[in-house]
C-alpha cells in the first residue's frame, strides 16, 4: 500500500508529465538522471505552471533563450511545441524570428527560421495537411520608399517605445540601423503586440551582456506599463531556467535598479511587486 508521501510524489510527477505534454506536444521522457528529474519536476512541474505569465508569454522567453543558446535539439523541440500546441501561430512565429534577429543577430535567426520551416511542415503533415510555404506577407500600412518619411516614422516610434526623444541620425548605425530599420520598420510591424516585443527584447538583452541596453529595456518595460513588476519577476525566473541563473542574476539586478529608480521617482508601475 502506498504511503501518503509516495502518493503525493506520484501526483506531482503526474502533474509535471501532463504539463510537459501540454508544452512540448509530446510525451515526457523517463527521468533517469538528476538533470532529467529536475527538468520534469522543477521546470515543468513548477515553473511552467506558475500563474504570473501566460503560456504564450513563456514561449517567447523560452524560444529566445534556446535560439540564442545554439542548442539544436531544444530549438527544434520548442519551436515544434509552440506551433503544434497552437500557442503561437506561424505568422507570429515568423515575426518573432525577425525581432530576434535585430537583438541577437542574423546568423542565429537564419538557423531559427530554417527550424521554423521544418517544424511547421511537420505540424502540417501531422494535421493531415499538405505542407505549404510561408503565409503571404502583407505590405505594412506604414511602408514607404521615401527615406525621410521612414526616418520620421522611426523617430516617432523610438520616442514612443523608449519614452525619450530619438537620437540624431548622425552615424550609419543610428540612421540606417536604429531609426531607419529597428524603429522605422520592425517595432512598427503589426505581427506582434508591443507587450510581446517587450518580452522578447528583455530576454534578448539579458542574453547579450550589454549593460546599458539591459538596464534600459528592463526599465522601459516597466515604465511604459507594458509589463508589471510581477510579470518581469516571472520573466527573470523563466529566463534563468533556460539561459542560466548567472545570467538571470544580472537581469534581476537590472529589475531591482528599475524598481529603485521608480520608487525614487514616485512611479507606481513596480510598486508592491518587488
Amino acid at each position: 500500500m502506498a504511503t501518503e508521501g509516495t502518493a503525493d510524489a506520484a501526483h506531482r510527477t503526474g502533474v509535471a508529465e501532463r504539463t510537459f505534454r501540454e508544452v512540448m506536444a509530446t510525451e515526457a521522457p523517463p527521468a533517469l538522471t538528476p538533470f532529467e528529474a529536475a527538468a520534469r519536476d522543477f521546470v515543468f512541474g513548477e515553473v511552467w505552471r506558475r500563474p504570473g505569465l501566460s503560456r504564450r508569454d513563456r514561449r517567447w522567453v523560452t524560444l529566445t533563450c534556446v535560439a540564442a543558446a545554439d542548442a539544436p535539439g531544444p530549438i527544434d523541440a520548442h519551436v515544434y511545441g509552440a506551433l503544434s500546441s497552437g500557442d503561437i501561430e506561424i505568422a507570429a512565429m515568423l515575426e518573432f524570428v525577425l525581432h530576434f534577429a535585430v537583438y541577437c543577430g542574423w546568423p542565429k535567426a537564419s538557423h531559427l527560421e530554417g527550424v521554423v520551416g521544418r517544424q511547421w511542415a511537420r505540424v502540417q503533415r501531422e494535421r493531415g495537411e499538405e505542407p505549404t510555404g510561408w503565409p503571404p506577407l502583407d505590405v505594412p500600412s506604414f511602408a514607404t520608399d521615401d527615406w525621410n518619411a521612414r526616418l520620421e516614422g522611426g523617430r516617432a516610434e523610438f520616442a514612443d517605445v523608449n519614452l525619450m526623444p530619438a537620437p540624431p541620425a548622425d552615424t550609419p548605425y543610428r540612421q540606417a540601423g536604429i531609426l531607419g530599420f529597428v524603429f522605422g520598420q520592425v517595432w512598427r510591424r503589426p505581427g506582434l503586440t508591443r507587450r510581446e516585443r517587450r518580452i522578447i527584447t528583455v530576454a534578448c538583452v539579458g542574453i547579450d551582456d550589454s549593460p546599458m541596453p539591459l538596464r534600459t529595456h528592463v526599465a522601459l518595460a516597466a515604465r511604459s506599463g507594458d509589463l508589471t513588476g510581477a510579470e518581469l519577476d516571472e520573466i527573470v525566473l523563466h529566463f534563468s531556467v533556460y539561459y542560466g541563473f548567472a545570467k538571470g542574476e544580472a537581469l534581476n539586478e537590472a529589475l531591482g535598479e528599475a524598481a529603485a529608480t521608480a520608487d525614487a521617482a514616485g512611479s507606481s508601475h513596480l510598486e508592491g511587486n518587488r
